[in-house]
Formats: structure tokens, sequence, C-alpha cells
């Protein structure tokens, strides 16, 4: 069983503190944000009797917690009374890009409610300046992108969870019962020969080995399948280097049983060869009057 492990984020309000944790509960860490620091060593007390349940936590506390965040000293050395393994976190930025955020976010400064933003920032810097000296790592956001700011949290707190790359899910359906709102890409395969113009293919799916035999033996589905396979596997690599995590690629025909379905199990097939984590869903097959269907690909359930 893992050790049970805290990571406290703190630091100058606007330095991307709440980024960070989003950053954190994507990768598998329980997140709190702003639990006053008087609570942080009965919240670890009761996460180590949960056993494995809470093993990993991230939580922000900062001077939004007013006089509460006064007794962060204390409750850090309660955590230590206890053995609670921790680690803290100091996210801070240059005051000319802070005071650039808060005037682009039109927010107020905590500790400037009715002065200037410049002057809550000194305030803030001092009262923080003996937590950043006990911090484990601090964070300089002044000229970091999200992206980047991310993969350097991923690359120090990437657990080990099982999950690995990019996952996606492969789907079908008929544009007559609409998109998919989740999905990231959309095409549209209603250029393709339609088998159901033909008598004996129009009642069964694009599952059924004759109907898809059909499907694939115009030339125009091979030059389609080409390029569009090249260029998925161009782009989950890109995405998954972006940080995303899940992408939904729907595949649509006018009904969504015969061609969105076939294309959908020939991208879904592709991507399983190489290695990628993938499941499949045919939206809108049951929709349709099928007479028969046919098992996806090695018994791969649909």
């Amino acid at each position: 069983m893992d050790q049970f492990h805290l990571i406290i984020v703190t630091g100058m309000s606007g330095a991307g503190k709440s980024q960070a944790v989003k950053v954190l509960e994507d990768i598998g860490y329980f997140c709190i944000d702003n639990l006053p620091p008087v609570l942080i060593p009965k919240f670890a007390e009761l996460c180590v009797k949960g056993g494995e349940r809470v093993r990993h936590v991230a939580l922000i506390a900062d001077i939004r917690g007013g006089q509460f965040f006064d007794a962060m000293s204390q409750a850090l050395q309660e955590l230590r009374k206890q053995g609670v393994s921790y680690e803290i976190v100091f996210m801070e930025a240059s005051d000319k890009v802070l005071i650039n955020r808060y005037k682009e976010t039109r927010r107020v400064h905590p500790l400037a409610l009715h002065g200037r933003i410049s002057q809550g920032i000194a305030e803030e810097r001092k009262r923080l300046a003996t937590l950043r000296e006990q911090a484990d790592f601090i964070i300089d956001t002044s000229s970091l992108k999200t992206s980047q700011l991310r993969d350097i949290l991923r690359k120090r707190y990437a657990l080990n969870t099982g999950r690995k790359g990019l996952n996606v899910t492969v789907v079908s359906f008929g544009f007559k019962h609409g998109m998919p709102i989740d999905a990231d890409i959309v095409d549209d395969v209603r250029f393709l020969p339609n088998p159901y113009y033909v008598e004996e293919y129009r009642h069964k799916s694009g599952r059924v080995p004759v109907v898809r035999d059909y499907v694939q033996s115009f030339q125009v589905t091979q030059t389609f399948k080409e390029k569009w396979f090249d260029m998925i596997d161009f782009l989950l690599p890109n995405y998954e280097r972006e940080g995303k995590s899940q992408l939904v690629i729907a595949v649509g025909c006018t009904g969504g049983m015969h061609r969105s379905v076939c294309m959908a199990e020939e991208m879904y097939r592709h991507l399983k060869e190489t290695g990628v984590d993938v499941s499949i869903e045919h939206r809108d097959l049951a929709k349709n009057d099928v007479e028969e269907d046919a098992p996806g690909y090695e018994g791969e359930d649909a």
C-alpha cells in the first residue's frame, strides 16, 4: 500500500495555484481548495485512517483563509508529529505579472480590497516569506504557459496508477440523430457509397462482413482510410504532448447504421493494432431497423 502523501500548494495570489491543483487532480490526486490550515492535521489523520481510499492528496492553503492562515506553522508542526509525509509547493510570479493578471481578470487582490494591487502584493510577500523558506518546490510562473506548468507538475508528481497515454473513444453516429456533444474530432463519411440502397444490405449494419466488404470495395474508401489513419496517427501524439488525456473521435453517416459503423470499426482496429488505449461505441445503431448484427473485430464488444 502506498504511503499517504500530502501536497500543500500555497504562494502568491494570482500565481497559478488553482491551475496547479487542477493538473494534480487530473493525474490522480484528491484535491481540496482553500482548506483552513487548522484543519489540515485532522484531515490528514482521517485520510491515513481511511486506508487505501485516499493516499495522494493536494490542497490549496493561502491568505484567503484570513486569520486561519496564521495557523499554518502550527499545522505543519502537527503533521510532522503525526509522521505525515507532506511537501510544500510555493507558487510565485513577478509583481508586474501579478498586477497584469489582476487587471486582466478584474479581480480584487485579497489584501488590497480598498487599496492598490501593488500594496496587497507587497503585504502578501511579507506574510508568506517564512513559508516560502520552508517550501520544497518553488515554481515561478512569470513566463510559464499553462502547458509548461502542466509538464513540470506531471514530471514531478505523476502517480503510477496503471494509466498510460491518451484514452481514445471511437463513436459512430447518425447525423439525423444529432452530433455527439462530447466529440473532439468529427468525421463525415456520408460521401462513401451507401449500403442502404442495396436491398440485401439495407437492414444489416456495417459490422456484418458482407456490408463491411461492400463499403471497402470502393477505391474512395481505401483512399479515405489511408489519409484518415495518417491524420489521426499524426494528431494523437501531439494531443498527448499538450496534456490531453481523453479524445473522442466521432464518425457520422446519415442514420448511424452502415458507413459510420463500418469506418468506426476500421479506426478502432487500426488504433488497437498500434497500441492505443481505445474503445468503441455505436451510439445510434439500435435506433435503426437492424435485421442482424455481428460482433466487432476479434471478438471485441461494440
